[in-house]
């Protein structure tokens, strides 16, 4: 790579940093620096020509673009201009084509790297105040987005089978782990809606190499399978989980801890038809486990000491796992990730990797912004430190280098003012109080509805004449 290109990467990744309020003197600098973003890039891009859009600039406004409420593509090109007229250099033309070509050359490796860097790191990093009794906790689940109907998105991610062709839209499964001190995606897997490893389990179990000694996986019932269990712990990791629905629980039985609490050997299921005897007989033929039930809900925890973890502290822990689902809002809401808009499996795995790398790029200030004003990362608002960042990020990504300093200490103590109300046992009804447009649902294909009314006015129109 020429010396031009490694200097117009560093100066791409020195910006990038610094539209997140990073810099050389913050917390959490050494989460992801300079070098290594120019290395990623360099690793999945040997060779490339100079031009407008260049792989980190296009990653740039990629992820300017999904933290936009435009969205638009047209919003991006626009930003292009105005910041290659305000540097002095040759203006472009508004014509999309060239950064839609550009988003397609870029490797899906770059964001996904980036991401789960960012992700692994924060939470590593995250001091004992952030834990749950000094150990990581992460959390898992799923959750589905829709994208346009397309027949490339459609042979990848197939419509509901309950909807006619032409009537429904093609449907992606996301499972991800999310730390529970930073609330960074530290990693993620997406499959189809309907086939053989497409389900939650499945895609818990292609994540389990994200679990390291010591830490604990918070799960929901679906989750609390043998196999999950054995992996988890198989890596030196325990589990949290609600117990599952078919397992049925007798407290009569083995060693009991106190009231409703006990622990028993859960045997070894039968072996799968997909695994040989060999790998079968790896497995240990039984699992110890500790069952509670705790305010009417039965908990399924490796946690087996009492003394270390008492039930009332099970029953805590596993209501933190209400944030996972407050982090895919934010993700689907917040960010508007629950409707998709590229037209290729290509393109939508990529804008998938844009967004969750998106999201951890602005925990990451999150993060940088608690440590420095010793509050929690959960306690702060996303809504509010996105729009912060968006207020800021010209200024902050051309600053000059003592600038950039003062710049990004304001802009971190004032995310960390920007705190979430304490609403315990919040209730609210899902039901929407505004009326919808009295409108009827389109019943066929929407190329079908325009002919027909063509149809409709072609007749009204001969009738007019005779």
């Amino acid at each position: 790579m020429k010396d031009s290109k490694k200097a117009q990467l560093r100066r791409g990744a020195t910006a990038l940093r610094q539209q997140f309020a990073q810099h050389p003197g913050s917390v959490f600098s050494h989460v992801l620096g300079v070098a290594e973003i120019t290395a990623v890039v360099a690793a999945h891009v040997h060779n490339y020509r100079e031009r407008i859009y260049s792989p980190l600039d296009t990653l740039r406004l990629f992820i300017g673009q999904v933290l936009s409420s435009d969205r638009a593509c047209q919003d991006v090109v626009g930003r292009r201009l105005s910041e290659r007229t305000a540097q002095g250099k040759s203006t472009c033309t508004l014509n999309t084509g060239s950064y839609c070509d550009a988003r397609a050359r870029l490797p899906v490796g770059i964001p996904v790297a980036l991401g789960n860097k960012i992700g692994a790191r924060l939470e590593s990093m995250a001091p004992k105040a952030w834990r749950w009794q000094t150990r990581h906790v992460k959390l898992f689940d799923g959750t589905t987005v829709s994208m346009p109907d397309t027949p490339s998105n459609q042979q990848a991610f197939p419509q509901s089978r309950e909807q006619k062709p032409g009537l429904g839209f093609p449907v992606a499964r996301i499972g991800a782990l999310i730390g529970l001190a930073s609330g960074a995606v530290l990693g993620y897997q997406v499959a189809a809606c309907e086939g053989k490893g497409t389900g939650e389990q499945s895609l818990l179990r292609d994540l389990l190499d994200h679990v390291a000694p010591g830490d604990v996986v918070l799960a929901d019932a679906l989750l609390a399978t043998w196999w999950i269990i054995e992996g988890v712990l198989a890596r030196g990791g325990d589990v949290v989980m609600a117990q599952h629905g078919r397992r049925i629980t007798d407290f009569t039985r083995g060693e009991s801890l106190g009231g409703f609490d006990h622990v028993v050997d859960w045997p070894r299921p039968p072996r799968p038809k997909s695994m040989s005897a060999e790998q079968y007989a790896r497995y240990p033929e039984q699992l110890r486990m500790r069952e509670v039930e705790v305010d009417g809900r039965i908990l399924v925890t490796t946690l087996l000491d009492p003394q270390a973890v008492s039930a009332v502290s099970l029953d805590s822990l596993y209501s933190m796992r209400w944030n996972i689902e407050v982090d895919f809002r934010t993700i689907k809401a917040t960010l508007q990730m629950d409707v998709l808009r590229c037209k290729t499996q290509a393109m939508v795995e990529k804008e998938i990797a844009v967004y969750l790398l998106a999201y951890n790029l602005v925990r990451w200030t999150m993060a940088a912004a608690a440590m420095l004003m010793d509050v929690l990362p959960r306690t702060l608002s996303f809504t509010g430190a996105n729009r912060l960042l968006a207020a800021f990020a010209d200024q902050l990504r051309h600053a000059p280098g003592k600038r950039v300093t003062l710049m990004a200490g304001i802009v971190l103590s004032n995310i960390a003012t920007l705190k979430l109300l304490n609403r315990p046992d919040r209730i609210e009804p899902r039901a929407k109080k505004r009326r919808p447009k009295p409108l009827p649902l389109l019943t066929v294909p929407r190329a079908v509805a325009r002919e027909e009314i063509q149809r409709k006015r072609a007749l009204a129109g001969l009738k007019l004449a005779t």
